[in-house]
């Protein structure tokens, strides 16, 4: 049951991860919204896997853990390094966030620069 449990959350929060991209308004909530939720779902669809094999092999497999593990590790940075790069190039290419009357990080690039 631990292992169906993990593994449904994991893609319960892919499915969110997909909603945010087609629902949200702008490419930063766009960003955070399907970063965050595909993180998580990543993880928990590992565990699971994990869980899983651990089942079925009858015993801890620890080269197989190792190897998700590392998985893991590498997804949590690859998503957030991926949304930052991503936002970043957004705001240099002009799109501010919807509804955003002021732009701070410009007002300081401002400062800075005088």
């Amino acid at each position: 049951m631990l292992v169906y449990s993990f593994l449904g959350a994991g893609l319960v929060f892919q499915t969110l991860g997909i909603l945010a991209l087609h629902r949200f308004p702008d490419v930063y909530t766009r960003i955070h919204g399907t970063t965050e939720c595909t993180t998580l779902g990543s993880l928990l669809l590992y565990t699971g896997l994990i869980l899983y094999a651990f089942t079925v092999l009858g015993g801890f497999n620890a080269s197989f853990s190792v190897h998700i593990i590392m998985l893991m590790l590498l997804v949590m940075i690859t998503n957030s390094a991926g949304a930052h790069a991503i936002a970043k190039a957004s705001h240099r290419s002009g799109i501010l966030p919807k509804g955003a009357i002021v732009d701070r990080l410009e007002e300081d690039r401002r400062k800075s620069d005088v």
